[in-house]
């Protein structure tokens, strides 16, 4: 937490040293949940550094991505949650090591009304997944498999700057609610166009980039 101040300058000396005060670090493995759906939120994630892929699921395992989260942002479907008091209807895994701080979510409104920048910052972190969530139900709607396999891709390399993905097929289709055979038939085509290189629970896809 050293470098915690320099990185959230913009808030207010004393919120900074609430957070380091009463704040969690925790660090989480790669597939690792930090919430899963249908339970109680104790405190929320503000992540320090990683990659959290936020998604809901059916009662079929089929899962739609929603959106990431990078470090510097927490996840505004689980701040909702904790301001009705309701349970999580979103589930977060880990997509690589993640470092995060778990702040209470009986201080959420408090810090609201009482510090600016932090209401500044819960303002923009709802407008920024508000933005990412219509551009996801765009994708969905108007793009074909194919576009989304791609938009996927180049997604987790603006958040992340990864140029790889390293999971099964199985995980590529949950994420898309889509079936493993036609994934995996739609990566053969990007590999044979020379825009992938494919290995086993292994894909580079630099060239899409």
């Amino acid at each position: 937490m050293k470098d915690f101040n320099k990185k959230y300058s913009f808030l207010e000396k004393e919120l900074q040293d609430e957070i380091l005060s009463i704040g969690v670090k925790k660090t989480f493995e790669q597939s690792e949940v930090l919430i899963r759906e249908g339970q109680f939120i104790a405190s929320f994630p503000l992540v320090l550094k990683g990659l959290v892929r936020i998604s809901r699921t059916n009662d079929q395992g089929n899962e739609l991505l929603l959106y990431y989260l990078k470090e510097d942002e927490v996840c505004a479907m689980s701040l909702t949650c904790c301001m009705a008091q309701q349970t999580s209807n979103v589930h977060a895994v880990a997509e690589e090591q993640t470092e995060v701080v778990l702040i209470p979510v009986e201080m959420l409104d408090n810090w609201v009304s009482k510090y600016p920048s932090w209401k500044q910052f819960v303002m923009q972190t709802f407008q920024s997944r508000f933005r990412e969530l219509i551009d996801t139900i765009d994708s969905i709607a108007f793009m074909k498999l194919d576009e989304r396999l791609i938009k996927h891709f180049v997604d987790r390399n603006k958040k992340s700057g990864a140029t790889t993905f390293s999971g099964t097929h199985q995980d590529l289709a949950l994420q898309l609610n889509t079936s493993r055979e036609v994934i995996s038939r739609l990566l053969k085509k990007l590999e044979k166009d020379g825009r992938i290189e494919l290995s086993r629970n292994f894909i580079n896809f630099s060239k899409l980039l």
